[in-house]
């Protein structure tokens, strides 16, 4: 496995529940199309399943 995951969002969060637009904001990502570099680790990996339907996921 990688060490580090590139995550980027590709869908919006409007009409989102309250949840998963508050686990898109902690992973540092405001707006469609930015992208964050974050630790591959069990805490961000649960993140990214919570959100799976929003964001787009590369090892790197």
């Amino acid at each position: 496995m990688a060490n580090r995951l590139k995550i980027t969002l590709v869908k919006s969060t409007i009409g989102s529940i309250p949840k998963h637009k508050k686990t898109v904001e902690a992973m540092g990502l405001r707006k469609v199309n930015k992208t964050v570099e974050m630790p591959d680790n069990a805490a961000v990996r649960g993140m990214i399943n919570q959100v799976r339907h929003l964001v787009k996921v590369e090892e790197i």
